[in-house]
């Protein structure tokens, strides 16, 4: 039997998850720096994490539905069933002559920024769990 921290435990533990996939997307992107009309992949950090959010602690933000106005028309796909965030292509510089759109300084400075981040909720989570090892000691001792 596992005992449960807190709901926001396994956030964050979603959170280096994603994290990680960040990173080795941004390695990938550093990686293909040099191949003919590549273009930078991403994820959508914040919308993945408040998706994990909604489903972790049941909270829910209403969303506008699509309307299916003919029958005949294709059913949009269920994206909360993927636990994968979602992907995209970070465009918006200029591309060299061979096509590639990778900037090197963006890719440097948004690793260095993901990197933060995840050894920031390392030790966060450290953090955490110190404390419940400290009550727990604690607990034992006042008898």
């Amino acid at each position: 039997m596992s005992i449960e921290i807190s709901a926001s435990h396994h956030l964050a533990a979603k959170a280096l998850d994603y994290r990680a996939i960040r990173q080795d997307m941004i390695s990938s992107n550093i990686a293909n720096a040099d191949t003919p009309y590549y273009r930078p992949r991403d994820i959508r950090f914040e919308d993945a994490l408040s998706e994990q959010r909604e489903k972790i602690l049941n909270q829910s933000t209403p969303k506008l539905q699509m309307a299916q106005t003919n029958a005949t028309h294709l059913p949009l796909p269920d994206e909360k069933s993927s636990s994968m965030p979602k992907r995209f292509f970070r465009d918006g510089h200029m591309a060299r002559n061979d096509g590639n759109s990778v900037d090197l300084d963006v890719e440097t400075t948004e690793m260095s920024k993901n990197s933060i981040m995840f050894n920031a909720l390392i030790s966060s989570m450290k953090k955490n769990s110190e404390i419940f090892k400290s009550v727990i000691d604690s607990s034992s001792k006042v008898s």
